[in-house]
């Protein structure tokens, strides 16, 4: 019998999920991607504590998006195809400040992408 192949999951990045590092330590792979953006954000940053995620990214601040209900603004980014499996590791890797949700790329396509919480 065929293996079954599960159906790719979206998930859309402006920050550090798109390091090859951050990509390697999570996934154990490097993700393919293409750009895309989000509409109706603005980006910031936030302060990291978490010391497996400051160890993981090297990096003290990451960035941030909360929305703005304006058209005009745009958060450029990438997004990846990735598995339930790889969805629950990126989870896992963000911090408390982020929340999952769902959104509309200026694309098309709908992707999970990490939001201000």
């Amino acid at each position: 019998m065929p293996e079954r192949l599960e159906p790719a999951i979206l998930l859309f990045s402006y920050g550090t999920l798109q390091d090859k590092a951050v990509q390697m330590a999570n996934f154990g792979r490097e993700l393919n991607g293409r750009p895309d953006a989000m509409t109706g954000y603005v980006l910031n940053w936030v302060d990291i504590t978490d010391p497996a995620v400051l160890k993981t990214s090297g990096k003290a601040q990451h960035p941030i998006v909360h929305a703005s209900y304006d058209p005009k603004d745009e958060v450029p980014g990438t997004v990846f195809e990735i598995t339930q499996k790889e969805l629950q590791a990126a989870d896992d890797y963000e911090v408390a400040d982020y929340k999952r949700v769902s959104v509309l790329l200026k694309s098309g396509a709908h992707a999970w992408v990490y939001i201000k919480a």
